[in-house]
């Protein structure tokens, strides 16, 4: 009797190098999404950051040194000095700037040599001088937060303003956030920023992730299953969540992911109708690590921070190993893709529609910039409007 041998189809044997989306993931200066990212201002730290101690930071690949004059300028520039290369993160800050540790070099925060405390004072010393720039970037405080733009000097946009933000009623203040609030996680995320981008887009998560699989970690409106559709506006993608609720109330929930990094996420701990209360960026550090910060209209100090998500009624970081594996939240789902996810392996469904058309926003900003244009979201215009967004959680 002839023996028909058993084939295992599918298995892992052959499989091949898995290959990411570099065109979206990469961030570093002279890369697609690099040039992309850098035509827009970041948040780069929180204004309490920038003090007279010199403070290292790495945004979008680039490691700098942050610090405040005495009399309350803020600087970033490169970190290693004009004359020698010695760190300017062992420098010490006046009130004109950052003195290099090595040789006494002084810079303003906008990178201008002040004083060479070794050479000989003489006119023409004075304009070999004048003509030293240790390398920095212009930055802006608003909202709580630093802010840089790393793009050329030539397509510097304003700073932008948010509706949500500026249309305090009566008793709200501003609250600032660096926690990393809906990353899950610790304030630094060791995984690519767009595996966290892509997720304000997939509402369908929440029902899984955060009900079915790891507990009810927000309200049981939340657990409902929606009906959902999404819709690309001029600098976002919006999706439109329909649930039906048990008591016969309907809750219509908008959320967006905005150009560049914004999240703009309703609280999931739904309490009442409105419009969003906060904003985050997402803050590529490099190509594997990323950071969020938010800006909140809260009522107190302190709302902003209740926020964060909750596993087994603990913080992510009270969590044991055991716990993070029978109760994974957002930060798990991220970074257990791989430091940069394996966008070949894919196999996208009906409820990626919101990723499919947030890639192609950001790719149709791609050949925006490679062209010579300018992408959305930016103006040169210092009265421009506030931007608005749609988001929030309204109930029927």
């Amino acid at each position: 009797m002839k023996v028909i041998p058993i084939v295992d189809l599918g298995t892992a044997y052959g499989r091949p190098a898995p290959t990411a989306m570099t065109d979206l993931t990469q961030v570093g200066a002279g890369t697609p999404m690099g040039e992309l990212l850098r035509r827009y201002w970041h948040p780069i730290g929180l204004s309490a950051d920038a003090t007279s101690t010199p403070r290292q930071i790495r945004v979008l690949g680039e490691d700098l040194i942050l610090f405040r004059t005495t009399e309350g300028e803020v600087g970033l520039v490169y970190p290693h000095c004009a004359h020698r290369g010695a760190s300017l993160y062992y420098g010490k800050v006046d009130d004109k700037g950052i003195r290099c540790c090595y040789h006494g070099w002084l810079f303003s925060p906008q990178g201008n040599c002040l004083e060479q405390p070794c050479e000989t004072k003489s006119e023409l010393s004075d304009r070999a001088r004048e003509k030293i720039r240790q390398p920095w970037y212009p930055v802006q405080e608003h909202y709580g937060l630093v802010w840089a733009y790393m793009g050329s000097a030539d397509k510097k946009p304003v700073l932008p303003r948010y509706a949500c933000l500026e249309e305090l009623e009566a008793d709200d203040i501003l609250e600032t956030n660096d926690k990393s609030i809906g990353g899950g996680g610790p304030q630094i995320i060791d995984c690519n920023w767009l595996q966290h981008y892509e997720n304000l887009v997939d509402p369908f998560h929440v029902n899984i992730l955060h009900s079915a699989f790891s507990g009810t970690q927000f309200v049981p409106e939340m657990a409902v299953m929606p009906i959902v559709e999404w819709e690309t506006t001029e600098i976002s993608v919006r999706t439109k969540s329909v649930r039906h609720l048990p008591d016969g109330r309907v809750l219509r929930r908008i959320s967006e992911a905005g150009l560049p990094t914004l999240r703009v996420i309703p609280n999931p701990r739904v309490a009442k109708s409105g419009v969003v209360e906060s904003l985050g960026w997402v803050l590529p550090i490099d190509d594997d690590h990323f950071r969020i910060y938010v800006v909140g209209r809260v009522k107190e100090v302190g709302e902003l921070a209740k926020m964060r998500s909750r596993l087994n009624d603990k913080l992510w970081e009270e969590l044991t190993e055991a716990e993070h594996q029978l109760y994974p939240g957002d930060y798990e789902a991220m970074v257990s893709q791989g430091k940069v996810a394996k966008h070949s392996e894919e196999h996208l469904a009906t409820s990626d529609i919101g990723i499919v058309k947030l890639r192609k926003l950001l790719r149709d900003q791609l050949k925006i910039v490679a062209e010579g244009g300018n992408p959305a979201g930016v103006s040169f215009d210092p009265s421009a409007p506030l931007v608005r967004f749609s988001a929030g959680n309204f109930f029927e």
